[in-house]
């Protein structure tokens, strides 16, 4: 290489760093610096280099070129995703087995008739809506990966199980099924359902409470309102790392109207003699981001269906089993139970582990063991009555 080319190599390589250190920069942009964060403790320089590794154009170049060949060569997203026919997503939750699976299902279940167990003594009735699978509703519209066998027949099983628990659980498979000739009841790019599946699911519970007289006292109008539609950006997209550079292979954007439910107010009524009447609300609604997440409208479609305030004490990220067990904690719970309380229980977190460490073992313990505890009450029972 003569004296010329090396010249040349070296400055196109200097200026090719200098680009890039310049690009990278970009990186910083945004950044926030809070009271809490000082340059004696470090905390400043740890945000700002977490917020910079966030922000790094070349990761970002690298993480979407990746991801683009992954999409493209192999049909294949990243952890969390499975990639169906016609621009459908579905969660991998639905697909892969769990460890201990078996076990798992079993010390769920025991908690869930501990739970039936502590309602019940308050006289609360537990009415379990379990959500069926979007994978298992939408079959059709899977692609080369199909869930585990351990799913096949998770939902029968669930269903089974709680019934000979003696647990209040209406199937909602069957109405999603039906309502699936009138739209979508599950987002195409989302793990959760689309307000008119929430709508049927809470029209088939009122049904079922209706027909068992679980509800007493004077019922109250709602009225649901629909917004306009628009562009919606399904959660599962986001193990799709495509933007900015690959947007445009990334599944078109559902479309989700918005809807939004409040109280008919009675003629010759004001808003603070209903909102006063009673402080006791008769339901409470106690679940997941199906219930959580106000897009959904699952509690407004709820209260409508139900003709009744909903209190709502559902949590988004944290399975539908760690928000009822902080609800049967609660003041609310203690202090003026419900007549019924709406679980919302997704089937795919029957086999999955829930880290239980924020409670009392002992409590937990007590609730799994629910069921022995009576069975050996009743054992007892009979000796003396012999």
């Amino acid at each position: 290489m003569n004296r010329t080319l090396r010249i040349t190599y070296s400055l196109s390589f200097m200026g090719l760093l200098v680009g890039l250190g310049v690009w990278s920069l970009g990186g910083l942009d945004g950044f926030t610096r809070t009271g809490q964060m000082t340059l004696l403790d470090g905390k400043l320089a740890k945000a700002a280099e977490t917020h910079y590794d966030e922000q790094f154009p070349i990761k970002r170049l690298g993480t979407n070129l990746w991801a683009a060949l992954d999409f493209k060569l192999f049909n294949e997203g990243r952890p969390g995703v499975v990639l169906g026919r016609d621009q459908w997503l579905f969660s991998d939750e639905e697909f892969k087995p769990s460890v201990g699976a078996q076990q798992q299902m079993q010390d769920n279940l025991a908690l869930v008739r501990g739970i039936r167990d502590t309602l019940q003594r308050q006289g609360v009735q537990l009415l379990l809506a379990i959500v069926p699978a979007k994978a298992r509703l939408y079959s059709e519209y899977l692609g080369k990966e199909t869930p585990a066998s351990l799913h096949d027949d998770l939902f029968n099983q669930f269903h089974a199980q709680v019934r000979q628990a003696n647990v209040f659980a209406p199937d909602l498979l069957a109405p999603l099924e039906q309502a699936k000739a009138r739209g979508q009841v599950f987002l195409r790019t989302d793990t959760h359902w689309t307000p008119l599946g929430a709508e049927v699911v809470a029209q088939a519970l009122a049904e079922a409470v209706n027909r068992q007289g679980l509800l007493s006292g004077e019922p109250q109008a709602y009225i649901t309102e629909a917004g306009a539609s628009a562009p919606y950006k399904g959660d599962l997209t986001n193990f799709l790392p495509l933007d900015p550079l690959f947007s445009n292979l990334l599944p078109t954007p559902d479309t989700l109207q918005q809807r939004t439910t409040h109280p008919v107010q009675a003629e010759g009524e004001s808003g603070d003699d209903a909102l006063f009447s009673d402080s006791r609300i008769p339901v409470a609604l106690v679940g997941t981001s199906y219930s959580a997440n106000p897009h959904w409208n699952f509690l407004g479609a709820l209260q409508q269906a139900l003709r009744s305030d909903v209190a709502n004490y559902a949590e988004d990220g944290h399975g539908p089993l760690l928000p009822m067990l902080k609800y049967l904690q609660s003041d609310a719970f203690k202090n003026a139970p419900p007549q019924v309380v709406v679980w919302e229980f997704p089937e795919r977190y029957l086999p999955m582990k829930n880290d239980l460490s924020a409670f009392d073992p002992q409590w937990i313990a007590q609730l799994k063991n629910s069921r022995k505890s009576e069975e050996n009450l009743a054992l007892s029972s009979n000796r003396t009555d012999h």
